[in-house]
This record gives structure tokens, C-alpha cells and sequence, in this order.
């Protein structure tokens, strides 16, 4: 698990709303993001996060 952690810390700053693979892990089935409690990520790099999945949203990348 530390090891996944480490790989969702060290890329969230460099996801683009391209990467929508690798964004469906920060969210629900139903396409809800999941919260800091969950993803244990800092408040920068869940507001850059929020803004890429709204990215991705709007070019119909995920649900």
C-alpha cells in the first residue's frame, strides 16, 4: 500500500486531464472524487486534482 501512495504523491502534480486512466483512481464507480481523508493527498494537490477531473469531465474522458 506505501508503495502506491508513493506513486499517487510523487505524479498528482503531473497528471494531465490526458491521463484519465490514472485519474479513475481518485474517483467513485460513479464518477464522484473522492475526498483528502481517502487519498491522503495535500490541499494543493487535491485542488489540482479536482480541476483535471473537471477537465477530463468536459472532454468526455470519464463519466
Amino acid at each position: 500500500m506505501s508503495e502506491n501512495e508513493n506513486k499517487e504523491k510523487i505524479s498528482v502534480l503531473k497528471l494531465t486531464w490526458r491521463d484519465a486512466d490514472q485519474l479513475k483512481n481518485f474517483t467513485t464507480e460513479t464518477g464522484k472524487i473522492l475526498p483528502r481523508k481517502i487519498t491522503r493527498l495535500t490541499a494543493m494537490e487535491q485542488r489540482h486534482l479536482t480541476k483535471i477531473v473537471k477537465q477530463a469531465r468536459n472532454f468526455l474522458l470519464m463519466p
